[in-house]
Order: structure tokens, then sequence, then C-alpha cells
């Protein structure tokens, strides 16, 4: 029978063993295990594979080419007299990542003249506005696209609309300038909390327009534009699919 075990990539897999639950408990008499690999070949303990006397396989820092299926073979006796019995269990290892989580935002602002020189301008001030909101939490801002519009209003004619879209990503630990605390390496937390930020940044800006007694400017945001999607993306060459892999249904 067969066994699907998912190993994160650069982990060690878990204890994988070369018995079942039944006879697990039960006392066997002079067992002899086997291993082999995707390929066929018999393995034998190295820098990545690790097999104990009983036939336990661990699979250190693991990695794609490692996946595939693994053969245990596995003979036996349960009394000393009766002839010996053979168990063959097969094992489907597959490396996994987590997701690229990431925030995908979009926005609109009225605008001046979709050529105008201060739309270019308001795009590098918002995106730096942004960014500085997220820094401490380790995660970056970055444009997805920027396109200004003729919008037509019911009362009020054309209108000149610039329609953002952006992400909010975590920073890999590679290139953030400053390692963050245990507590607070949680991907998913710390966007969560960017979130909360960027959310709160537009909402003060539609406080203030629809607060002021000053005639409006050229550029500003326009109220109940902002939406969000959560995006889990995997990595090239890696997919989800929880119908295949309803034990590990998040996983690349």
């Amino acid at each position: 029978f067969s066994v699907r075990v998912y190993v994160k990539l650069n982990q060690n897999s878990p204890r994988i063993l070369c018995v079942t639950n039944r006879l697990r408990n039960s006392e066997l008499i002079d067992p002899v295990s086997q291993w082999r690999g995707p390929s066929g070949n018999i393995l034998s303990e190295n820098s990545s594979v690790k097999i104990s006397p009983t036939g336990t396989l661990i699979l250190r820092h693991f990695t794609a080419d490692q996946s595939g299926v693994y053969t245990c073979s596995l003979v036996y006796k349960l009394t000393a007299e009766e002839p010996a019995k053979k168990l063959t269990m097969k094992y489907f290892i597959y490396a996994y990542s987590d997701p690229n989580y990431y925030y995908e935002f979009s926005v609109q602002y009225h605008a001046g003249p979709c050529n105008s020189i201060y739309n270019i301008s308001f795009e590098k001030t918002l995106l730096q506005l942004l960014s500085k909101l997220v820094a401490e939490l380790s995660c970056e801002v970055t444009l997805i696209k920027s396109d200004c519009h003729h919008v037509k209003m019911q009362r009020a004619g054309l209108q000149n609309e610039i329609f953002f879209t952006f992400s909010v990503a975590s920073l890999d630990k590679g290139k953030s300038s400053t390692p963050c605390q245990q507590s607070t390496c949680d991907t998913s937390e710390r966007l969560s909390k960017a979130r909360i930020l960027i959310e709160k940044f537009f909402m003060h800006q539609a406080q203030i327009t629809r607060k002021s007694s000053e005639p409006l400017p050229e550029i500003y945001y326009i109220e109940g534009t902002l939406q969000m999607v959560w995006i889990d993306r995997c990595y090239p060459g890696y997919g989800m699919n929880p119908v295949s892999h309803p034990d590990c249904p998040d996983c690349c």
C-alpha cells in the first residue's frame, strides 16, 4: 500500500517507518529492511539520508529533486518456526514550500489631465508614503499598475481618474535590514498589521476630503474605492491542489 508524505524544502523529513502500525507493536524475528529511492537505487546512509538499525528513514535537507516514490521492503518472521513474510510499502514523498502570501490593493484617485506631470509625481509620493508606513513590519509596497482614464459621471460629465493597483508583501529575511524578533516573524501576522495601517491611511484621506471647507485639490482619493484581495501564489514550478493533496491543501 502507499502513503503520502510532505517534506518542506530544505528541512528534514519526518521519521518514515518501514513497518505498519499493527506490526510496530509486535515482536519481529530477524527483520531485514531495505529502502529504494525514486530511481530504484538501494539507499544507504550519506549526508542526505539516515537509516536507523530498525529501518526508519529520515531524509535531510530535502530538495525538489529528492521527490518521488520511495519503496521499503521488510522481511520478517513472527515466530521462529514459520516461513519469512515480506511487506512492501510505497511512500509518495513530495517537496513543498509555503505560498508567497501578499495583499493586492486597488484604489482610485480623482486626477488632473491624464498626460499631466503632476500625476506621475503624485504616484511616486503615494508609494513612498505607503512604503514608509509598512517598513517597520518588514513589508514592502510594489506598484503593479497605474492607469489614467476618462470616466463619465452621471452629473459631473467627464472626469479624469487614476486607477492604482499595488501589492503589499513580506520582505525575505535576506532583504530585510533588521532581523525581526521571533514573535513578529510570522508572515501572515505582519501582513495583517500592514493591511490595517493601509486601510487607516485611506480612511484618514477620506475624512480629510469630507471635512475640508476648502476647494478640493486636483488629485484626491475617491472614498469607497479601496479594494483588497489576499493572494496565495506559489513560486514557479509549484502549485496548489487541495483535491489531489487533501492532507496538505495549502502547500505549494
